[in-house]
């Protein structure tokens, strides 16, 4: 019991940070960060940033779609996230005639509005600590097993209580890797309408050639609104439904931000895994991420080509092309920071001072073994992890594969001999998947990605690893892959949207389908059978070992080096606060960045070769007679986009950027290349978030789309 108090109490001490690194949980400002955010400039309090008793910032920020970050900008439920969070919508009410990727859409008034199916957003009602509760509960349980199966019912059981006779939701999240429980309530919204986004060559300026760069003059922001019933309380989408009344809403700056001026993102950070060994690390830079790049490439590549010369597969492939091409890139920029900046030694020189610490410290024996045992386990993990990567980045890398995947179970269920009463659910929400998937799909295309997807598999795995359906079917084209693929797609269904729906609509109970000779669905099978069989097992007894070592190394860290080093909890997709300044950087020898971009950059870059750098007639004409109305910068230039060194990560995109007095100044949207690996490790020097300059957004708003109503929403202030 000694060792959990003890843990609990570290946590709320005074610790001097570094004011450009961490991401602070909101509720615990007062006790871990706030007295150096005041030091790097902010004005505001930590009761002013989140409050349960009290209206505040928190209030404003919601988590849109599961993966990005919102905030309100009006009083009558306008919110603002990033054009790459709202684009699956834009393209999906999109079509050739009304080509909204292409040409942007804004609705002129809210009868335009359009309702989003499937997307909700959440506000964050309370957190709270509940480490104390589970881990009395688990204190004398040793095996690991049966510890998670107490934690996750009890953390069930909490999350119950805290909700009871409420319309809210509730978790428990781990952080710290299981040392730390924090307790979260929240509220959801289910009619979220789009109101407006800029053309892609604007929201997506420069695409894949400008993702995770600088300087960037991306115009990534896209609006949308909420509505709730007549009480303001969540609801299904309904004409009835009016705008949401937020509790809290962000005033918008007009002034402008200067170097060295305080900033604050304020979100939903992905994860981040900033305490693991150098094993792990050298895991990620060696072998993961080099593996899926290498895949990744092939498929973008095809994909690319065919966009660029087809507005009908941009309209469909953007969004899914975008999704792919983010994580390819980033993953070279953590290689290359990783590389640059030595982090496999620096971790290593880290663990020899834990090593000696250890065997200064009895008190510290039990944790002499963690090491060299997250070694071995990383060491069978990396034997394993290019099978897996292979399977899931090239096998399922074809749509018709993946997509024929997600129909094997309810396949089975139709010839379960008692019928399941998940059958028809699951049978409609595969129909709705259906439809979704074919409106987005392009067949030659697949057809093409997949036999070179197929060939890279094939050259690069042994034969005992190739799933056996692949080596009878290619006996039968003597070892033609081509002639293979070829046969795949015109034999098989899936790749045919009219007769893959009307067999789904037409599967029965009791019925056997004909599915189960089509050779795509036998391909699916054959490849999910084998990863299940043979690698899954191992990976998830791996990854579980890894873990628990994991949760036993952050403990040690913890309880030994919090006089040494400043902790913060690694980024799990809960609220969390990032600080520092407005500032440039130098990223290699004789280049220095400026911290911020003007649009005379969008104009400089305009190629009509290349759809994603032709800018908009009327924009061009706009920054040509710098047409910029009340959002120029004191020099007479409009600012685009500004960096900052506050540490973000994936899930921040759309958080909003404040300054000193918390008005809103940007809207977060990527990393520098260079500073990639910071999500594994953090260096103040090179580490840069971009943000879109809100008075760029205004003027696009305004002056490029014509939609200036919508400013008569905001609280915009101009001093």
């Amino acid at each position: 019991m000694k060792k959990y108090l003890l843990f609990t109490s570290i946590f709320f001490i005074s610790i001097s940070v570094r004011a450009d690194e961490g991401m602070w949980l909101p509720f615990l400002l007062e006790q871990t960060a706030m007295n150096n955010m005041k030091a790097a400039g902010c004005h505001m309090s930590a009761e002013d940033i989140y409050s349960v008793n009290h209206t505040s910032m928190k209030d404003g920020i919601l988590l849109f779609n599961g993966g990005c970050t919102g905030e309100m900008i009006s009083g009558e439920g306008l919110l603002l996230t990033n054009h790459h969070c709202g684009f699956g919508y834009v393209q999906e009410h999109g079509t050739i005639e009304n080509d909204y990727v292409k040409n942007g859409f804004w609705a002129m008034n809210r009868k335009e509005e359009y309702p989003c199916s499937g997307l909700s957003v959440t506000f964050i009602v309370r957190m709270e600590d509940v480490t104390e509760k589970i881990l009395m509960a688990v204190k004398n349980i040793s095996d690991a097993g049966k510890m998670n199966q107490v934690i996750d019912s009890l953390c069930q059981l909490i999350s119950k209580q805290a909700i009871d006779g409420t319309m809210y939701s509730a978790t428990v999240r781990p952080i710290y890797y299981g040392n730390q429980y924090i307790l979260i309530v929240s509220e959801s919204f289910r009619d979220v309408r789009l109101v407006g986004a800029p053309p892609e060559a604007v929201g997506n300026f420069g695409g894949d050639d400008e993702n995770w760069m600088w300087p960037r003059q991306t115009g990534d922001f896209s609006l949308f609104r909420i509505y709730a019933d007549k009480n303001n309380e969540p609801a299904d989408y309904s004409s009835d439904n009016v705008p949401y009344q937020p509790k809290y809403f962000f005033p918008i700056s007009l002034k402008g931000e200067k170097e060295g001026d305080f900033a604050m993102v304020y979100g939903f950070p992905g994860r981040t895994t900033e305490y693991i060994s150098s094993y792990a690390v050298n895991f990620i830079q060696k072998i993961s991420d080099p593996e899926r790049v290498k895949i990744r490439t092939v498929r973008l590549g095809i994909w690319m080509n065919a966009m660029q010369q087809s507005d009908t597969i941009n309209l469909h492939y953007a969004a899914k092309y975008s999704g792919v091409a983010n994580g390819w890139k980033k993953w070279q920029g953590e290689i290359s920071g990783l590389n640059q900046y030595k982090v496999v030694d620096r971790k290593k020189k880290q663990e020899d001072s834990i090593a000696q610490i250890i065997a200064a410290k009895p008190e510290f024996i039990l944790y002499e073994n963690i090491l060299p045992q997250l070694k071995l386990a990383y060491d069978s993990l990396g034997q394993i992890q290019t099978i897996a990567d292979y399977y899931n980045e090239a096998l399922r890398g074809s749509e018709a594969i993946s997509f024929a995947e997600k129909w094997l179970a309810l396949i089975d269920e139709s010839n379960d001999p008692k019928m399941p009463a998940s059958f028809l659910k699951n049978k409609t929400d595969l129909i709705n998947a259906a439809n979704g998937f074919y409106k987005d799909y392009n067949r030659d295309l697949d057809k093409k990605a997949t036999e070179a997807l197929l060939k890279l598999f094939l050259s690069d795995m042994q034969s005992q690893n190739v799933p056996i359906q692949i080596s009878n079917d290619l006996l039968k084209f003597k070892n033609n892959v081509h002639a293979y693929v070829e046969y795949l797609f015109s034999k098989s269904i899936i790749p045919n949207s009219f007769l893959a729906i009307s067999n789904l609509v037409q599967l029965n109970f009791g019925k056997k389908s004909k599915l189960l000779t089509d050779p795509i669905v036998q391909l699916a099978k054959s490849i999910n059978e084998t990863y299940i069989q043979k690698y899954l097992p191992s990976i998830l007894r791996l990854n579980a070992r890894i873990n628990t070592l994991n949760k036993q190394y952050m403990q040690f860290q913890l309880l030994a080096l919090s006089d040494k080093k400043d902790f913060y909890p690694d980024a799990n997709s809960t609220l969390r606060v990032a600080y520092g300044n407005v500032k440039g950087y130098n990223p290699r020898d004789a280049v220095t960045y400026k911290w911020f971009t003007t649009v005379n950059g969008v104009n400089e870059k305009n190629n009509p070769a290349n759809f994603l750098y032709t800018v908009p007639a009327k924009l061009k004409t706009l920054i040509q007679q710098k047409d910029f109305g009340e959002y120029a910068d004191a020099d007479g230039n409009l600012h685009a986009c500004f960096i900052t060194n506050c540490h973000t990560t994936g899930g921040n995109s759309g958080s909003p950027v404040f300054d000193a007095d918390g008005n809103l100044i940007g809207t977060n949207f990527d990393r520098v290349y260079e500073g990639t690996m910071s999500d594994i490790y953090f260096n103040s020097e090179i580490c840069r978030n971009v943000s879109l300059d809100i008075r760029y957004t205004l003027f696009l708003i305004d002056k490029f789309a014509g939609a200036e109503y919508l400013l008569n929403e905001m609280k915009i202030v101009r001093q």
